[in-house]
């Protein structure tokens, strides 16, 4: 929240540079779940500001990690129950984006001007971590979206200033389980909220039952064409396919974006499996990629685009059913993939893989 004591100059700076991130990060996450049961979870990676430079984190089993509390002491100390692959930002041990061994998979999503974590209090920092440690908490403790239920209860989240823009991180996030369940965790003016995501998608602010309910406004869309009107005696038919989505929000605010990401899903074609689910998953989410600089706005502030080519820096798609990552970036589109179960899990310190050997787009000669 912003208080009174900002004043002048000070006050619009933060302003400015709170609705310039507020822009810049602009995620959006989905869940489908195949015919069979299987299910993914997916997800963009937006930051138009500057170069995250995520990396694939491996982390293994028993690896020990330190909370952080807002006067810079040690929190919540906790050693990893399960080995967990995700992408990790700006070269620190702390996720974005993950799955675990057991297939549960979570993600950070900004969320300014809604977020509001408990009171740090002294007495409690062995119970302590910062916002940008929940996602790496979750994955190593946890195995189910019901344990994460419980679990969060147990821990008290603190907003830790991020020295790269200057504000402690806003988020909320959304955790998955194979079975394709799959929850919101929200904090809300101290509060810990946690929503059933019925509907498997997740944007940014403001908060997921405001989304919901905001969907009320968009009833009449369809996957099936309008049928033709009849006024008179003249006959109105659409001008085209796609008509039954007229109405649909094409921006790039995080309530347009909910909306479209909930009709894209619902309306998706049949998925006989999680290859299937995968393929279905990267189509439905470049609808949501943002060229760079295509909502920043005038004036946007901290903004280091040295090195980037999008505002959507890269995107997941996790196959929760056979613990399999896909990806690909913002240079390069060819989609890569990572076999958890292959993976060993036994080592003593976190290891990285960069996403880009070369930062380029793979392109096959196919010139006879």
């Amino acid at each position: 929240m912003i208080k009174r004591q900002y004043r002048g100059q000070g006050f619009w700076l933060l302003l400015m540079l709170i609705m310039a991130l507020s822009s810049a990060y602009a995620c959006t996450g989905i869940r489908l779940i195949a015919g069979n049961g299987e299910s993914v979870y997916g997800r963009t990676m937006e930051w138009g500001t500057f170069d995250l430079q995520s990396r694939i984190a491996i982390i293994p089993r028993t690896y020990t990690f330190d909370g952080l509390t807002p006067d810079g002491h040690t929190g919540k100390s906790w050693h990893a129950k399960y080995g967990v692959v995700g992408l990790d930002a700006l070269h620190k041990d702390a996720l974005t984006d993950g799955m675990n061994d057991q297939g549960l998979a979570a993600g950070i999503y900004y969320f300014p001007g809604f977020s509001g974590y408990p009171a740090f209090k002294k007495e409690k920092e062995r119970d302590t971590i910062a916002s940008i440690d929940v996602i790496t908490y979750i994955l190593t403790q946890f195995a189910t979206v019901e344990e994460v239920k419980k679990g969060m209860r147990n821990i008290r989240v603190a907003g830790i200033v991020e020295p790269s823009i200057g504000i402690p991180v806003q988020l909320h996030w959304m955790v998955t389980e194979p079975s394709g369940q799959s929850i919101v965790i929200e904090y809300h003016q101290g509060k810990l909220k946690i929503f059933d995501n019925v509907l498997g998608v997740i944007t940014n602010a403001p908060n997921y039952d405001w989304h919901v309910t905001n969907l009320q406004n968009y009833t009449r869309l369809s996957a099936f064409s309008t049928c033709t009107k009849n006024p008179g005696s003249i006959d109105i038919a659409p001008l085209g396919s796609g008509s039954g989505m007229a109405g649909l929000p094409g921006d790039f605010t995080p309530p347009s974006r909910f909306v479209r990401a909930v009709a894209w899903t619902q309306t998706s074609r049949p998925l006989s499996n999680a290859d299937e689910a995968v393929y279905e998953a990267f189509r439905i989410l470049d609808n949501f990629n943002l060229p760079l600089g295509s909502a920043e706005g005038v004036g946007a502030m901290a903004t280091d685009h040295r090195g980037m080519r999008s505002s959507t820096t890269w995107t997941t798609v996790w196959d929760l059913a056979h613990k399999k990552l896909y990806f690909h970036t913002q240079h390069n589109r060819r989609v890569r993939m990572l076999d958890l179960k292959r993976v060993d899990f036994s080592g003593r310190t976190i290891r990285h893989i960069p996403l880009d050997v070369h930062k380029e787009q793979d392109v096959l000669d196919i010139t006879p």
